[in-house]
C-alpha cells in the first residue's frame, strides 16, 4: 500500500529538513528522486546516502529560465516527472510597516511563483501520460495568518489557492494536485528557539508536542500513492490538532 514504485518525483528544498525526509521517504517506497536546492552538498550527501535512484539537480530557482531548466534535467535523469514536490521556500520576516518591497517580491518569487512555473511545465507532460502528482508544502500561517510574516502567510495562502485551482483545471486527465499545511515541525528553524520560546509553542499544540518533519513525509507519500486518486485540491493539514478546520 502506499508504494510508488517506478514513479519519477522531483523534491524542491530538498536540502531542508522536510524536503530531505519527503526524498527518503519516496526513495524507500520506490521512487527515482531529483533533489533540487541550493545547497548542493547537503544535496549529494543526501543523495550518496540515498544511493541508487536517487540524483542531484541543484539549481538558482529566482533566474529566468531555472523551472524549465530544473524539469529538463529532471527528465533527463530519470526519463520523466510523475510526481512534483513543490517544497522550496524562504522566510524574510519583518513587521508589514518596516518590510522592504524586495522582501515581499524576493519571498513571492521564490515560494509562490516557482511553484507556478515549475507546475506548469511539469503538467504538459503529466496530461500527456494522464497521470501526475502534485504536492504543494504550504503552513499553518496561510490558515492563521503570523505577526511579521505578512509575505510568508500570503505566499503560503497563494499556494493553496494555486493548488484548488489547477486541480480543477486537470482533475480529468488523472492528476492530482494537493497542498499540505505542516504546524509546528521540529526543524532547525524550530530549534534554534529558546526552550521557553519551544514550551510555549507546545502549550498551543493539543498533542503537546511538535511535529517532525516525517509526519510531512508521510502526507506526502499517501498523497503521491495511487491509493489517493479521488482527492484533489485539498489541504492536509499535520499540525497536532493545532488549526482544526
Amino acid at each position: 500500500m502506499f508504494h510508488l514504485t517506478n514513479r519519477n518525483a522531483l523534491i524542491t528544498g530538498a536540502s531542508g529538513g522536510i524536503g530531505a525526509s519527503i526524498a527518503r521517504a519516496f526513495h524507500e517506497q520506490g521512487a527515482n528522486v531529483t533533489l533540487s536546492g541550493t545547497r548542493e552538498t547537503i544535496l549529494k550527501e543526501i543523495s550518496s546516502e540515498l544511493g541508487e535512484r536517487a540524483h542531484v539537480a541543484s539549481f538558482d530557482l529566482t533566474d529566468g529560465d531555472a523551472s524549465a531548466n530544473l524539469i529538463e534535467t529532471a527528465y533527463a535523469k530519470m526519463g520523466g516527472v510523475d510526481i512534483l514536490v513543490n517544497n522550496a521556500g524562504i522566510t524574510r520576516d519583518s513587521l508589514a510597516l518596516r518590510m522592504k518591497d524586495e522582501n515581499w517580491y524576493d519571498l513571492l518569487e521564490i515560494n509562490l511563483t516557482v511553484a507556478f512555473k515549475l507546475s506548469r511545465e511539469v503538467l504538459r507532460g503529466m496530461i500527456k501520460q494522464r497521470w501526475g502528482r502534485i504536492i504543494n508544502i504550504s503552513s499553518i500561517v496561510a490558515l492563521t495568518g503570523n505577526a511579521g510574516q505578512a509575505n510568508y502567510s500570503a505566499a503560503k495562502a497563494g499556494l493553496i489557492g494555486l493548488t484548488k485551482s489547477l486541480a480543477a483545471e486537470t482533475a480529468k486527465r488523472g492528476i492530482t494536485i494537493n497542498a499540505i499545511a505542516p504546524g509546528m515541525i521540529d526543524t532547525p528553524m524550530t530549534q534554534a528557539l529558546t526552550q521557553q520560546q519551544q514550551e510555549a509553542l507546545r502549550e498551543q499544540i493539543p498533542t503537546g508536542n511538535l511535529g517532525l518533519p516525517e509526519d510531512i513525509a508521510a502526507g506526502a507519500v499517501f498523497l503521491a500513492s495511487d491509493e489517493a486518486a479521488y482527492i484533489t485540491g485539498e489541504t492536509l493539514n499535520i499540525n497536532g490538532g493545532m488549526v482544526m478546520i
